[in-house]
């Protein structure tokens, strides 16, 4: 049963939109958009429509760092319910490749993050043992998995007085990809002493304990790693559930069954080879085949086993693969049995669009020559009407919708359009002034001027990169007549990394910074309540960066500040302008028409900063040795060191516990820094 747990209430359009949807799911409509404006509320808003339906959830977003802050607000919202996380678990890949042109091999390299594993195998657990389940992912959950079938099969559970014969239970964990160890414990490890047995899960940071007598489970402890087993303190737990190690289980007739079809396939394909006189790749794909085809066999994996998927799970060809959708449950007669929110749509769907073209092209050379049999194809995303085919009801959230969801929802028997343009905080659209070219620069610094001296923050958009750069050197040396009222300025763009990205967005907020000037700022998804000017430099230029979309979401950069405004810089007036205009004027008016109705006065969003990143002193000031070790005394001893490099180690893993993944990194990189040193003074 969900149950959303908060003390604020539904409150401006939210009742409204949470009626009309949970209406329209209950109605089966099949689309449905949620076209929130920027702070109403959209999460607050979809949180309170899945505890109403009471179903299974996928929450589908563009990228990890947007997944991970809608699972930490699902979690706030329903902390007695099973939200996961479920994204790519690759810190780095480089997909496996081959360019004809330069005659150039790209091995598969990749580098995996064992948190998000950890992540993936509670979120896919959870579905296979409970109803109560959310699942935040990222277009990840498109690409194959192992299937639900199998992996529900050899999902591991005992209890106490339960009869369990020691070296049947070694045997059954290796075949679930445990690994057996004397030494310390990893996520996917066992032990075993005599009548003791110890277990860490994949899914779980701790230890199970398990304590038989004459082949009977006495007692199971859940053992804290680092406290280790405490007599009288540790916990006991009445049953076990342990999900297999790896998402890709085969059994030994599985296993049998697909070599026999990767043989037949790789005869097939050598005898075409052959008389096509490709000879080389002909002797490339029979090596790597048979490489693989041997250790299958012996161990039941492989590198790049994921390219014999179709085999092992005797898939025909062609047909789609097993993926996290699979995984939700599904009504007697075979339908999806969830709802799907799908998060800022008009980015999120072109992504699952677009992911099976790239992928399929880059299949179809490894294939042509001889690096991949045929049947690496079938390793695939789903094409976009698969997708379709393995969701129900869907819930479209954007401030912008794109073309295709306005499209589906068109056809009021089958879909419909939910507006939440009323804010609970009263908070109206920003302003709009429309000036010319001609002199922006200068028309821009009055304005920053008065803003600064109002201890207000300010956005810049520019075209390119290198405007953005040179913009904010010439606004940083800026000689201005009025004391102490000079700006500080930083640029923010792409080839700025993520993390200098958070330290930068971070210090805007507490003033380190007065303007932020980028290229395109909606894609970081600004919500930053301090600024209430948002300038656009040459407006008038058509293309993405000043399309309706992205103007929409640029102006509502500015919707959270009670004095929000917006500069819109053009000598002539262009479509995406003009509807971009007429659509915030539409949306302010209603805002202005309901406050003053129920006599509403806006107040600007008072929001924490968050302390996420461990270079802040503490008096909030950005500290000047962030992350620069050769600043800070080391220590001396090298059991000082360890100790330190462990307290790190232990700060690292709780935030990534809590999908805090960018102090995570930062803590990881801080270890590396101290293991390095210590190192190199030979300690």
């Amino acid at each position: 049963m969900f149950r959303v747990e908060s003390k604020n209430k539904p409150a401006g359009d939210q009742p409204k939109a949470i009626s009309a949807l949970v209406s329209g799911i209950k109605k089966n409509l099949r689309n449905q958009i949620l076209l929130g404006v920027t702070g109403s509320g959209k999460t607050f808003t979809a949180a309170h429509v899945i505890a109403e339906i009471n179903k299974p959830a996928l929450v589908i977003a563009h990228n990890k760092t947007l997944a991970a802050q809608l699972a930490n607000e699902f979690r706030e919202l329903f902390p007695n319910n099973a939200v996961h996380y479920f994204v790519s678990y690759y810190d780095y890949y480089q997909p496996e490749a081959y360019m004809p042109m330069s005659d150039t091999y790209i091995a598969k390299e990749a580098m995996i993050n064992d948190e998000i594993d950890k992540l993936r195998h509670a979120a896919t657990t959870a579905l296979l043992t409970r109803r109560d389940v959310i699942v935040v992912a990222s277009v990840s959950c498109i690409y194959g998995l192992g299937a639900p079938e199998v992996y529900a099969q050899n999902i591991f559970h005992f209890k106490e007085g339960d009869k369990i014969d020691r070296a049947s239970f070694a045997r059954k964990l290796i075949e679930l990809h445990f690994t057996r160890t004397s030494a310390d414990l990893k996520r996917g490890s066992f032990r075993l002493r005599g009548d003791q047995w110890e277990i860490m899960p994949p899914d779980r940071e701790l230890i199970y304990f398990v304590k038989t007598h004459d082949g009977v489970i006495e007692k199971i402890f859940e053992v804290d790693p680092v406290a280790g087993f405490q007599p009288g303190k540790t916990p006991l737990i009445p049953e076990l559930i342990i999900s297999p190690a790896k998402h890709f289980i085969t059994q030994k007739d599985d296993r049998q069954r697909a070599v026999a079809a990767i043989r037949k396939e790789l005869s097939a394909q050598l005898v075409k080879f052959e008389k096509e006189k490709k000879y080389l790749e002909a002797e490339r794909l029979e090596r790597r085949t048979k490489a693989d085809i041997a250790m299958i066999n012996e161990i039941g994996y492989c590198n790049g086993i994921e390219n014999y998927s179709r085999h092992l799970s005797g898939r025909a060809a062609g047909a789609p693969p097993d993926t996290l959708l699979d995984y939700f449950p599904k009504t007697k007669d075979g339908k999806p049995d969830f709802l799907t929110v799908i998060d800022e749509s008009h980015v999120t769907v072109p992504q699952i669009q677009g992911m099976h073209a790239g992928d399929a092209s880059r299949k179809k050379t490894l294939i042509e020559y001889g690096f991949r049999l045929p049947s690496a194809a079938d390793n695939r995303p789903l094409k976009f009407d698969e997708f379709l085919k393995r969701v129900s009801n869907i819930v479209y959230t954007s401030a912008t919708p794109g073309p295709y969801e306005r499209q589906v929802t068109s056809n009021t028997r089958t879909g419909q359009v939910v507006e939440q343009i009323i804010r609970p905080t009263g908070l109206v659209d920003p302003k709009i002034t429309m000036r010319p070219v001609l002199g922006q620069i200068d028309d821009l610094i009055e304005r920053i001027v008065e803003r600064v001296g109002k201890k207000e923050r300010v956005l810049v958009t520019t075209l390119t990169k290198k405007m953005a750069e040179d913009l904010s050197e010439y606004l940083a040396n800026l000689k201005l007549k009025t004391k102490n009222l000079k700006p500080k300025v930083a640029y923010l763009h792409s080839d700025v990394k993520t993390l200098d990205r958070i330290r930068i967005l971070t210090a805007l907020r507490r003033g380190d910074f007065d303007v932020l000037v980028g290229v395109n700022l909606l894609r970081e998804g600004l919500d930053l309540p301090e600024v209430s000017l948002v300038a656009i430099l040459d407006a008038d230029k058509e293309g993405f960066l000043r399309s309706e979309t992205s103007l929409i979401q640029t102006i509502g950069r500015a919707a959270r500040n009670v004095a929000g405004e917006v500069v819109i810089y053009a000598d002539r007036i262009t479509g995406s302008i003009e509807r971009a205009v007429r659509e915030t004027d539409r949306r302010r008016k209603l805002q202005m028409e309901y406050n003053k109705k129920h006599g509403i006065t806006p107040k600007t969003i008072i929001k924490a900063v968050k302390d996420i990143l461990p270079e802040y002193d503490e008096k909030g000031k950005l500290a000047e040795d962030v992350l620069r070790f050769e600043m800070k005394p080391m220590p001396k001893s090298k059991t000082a060191i360890e100790k330190l490099i462990k307290e790190k180690e232990l700060e690292m893993k709780e935030a990534a516990k809590q999908l805090d993944f960018e102090l995570a990194a930062i803590l990881r990189d801080e270890m590396r820094v101290l293991i390095k040193k210590s190192k190199g003074r030979g300690l």
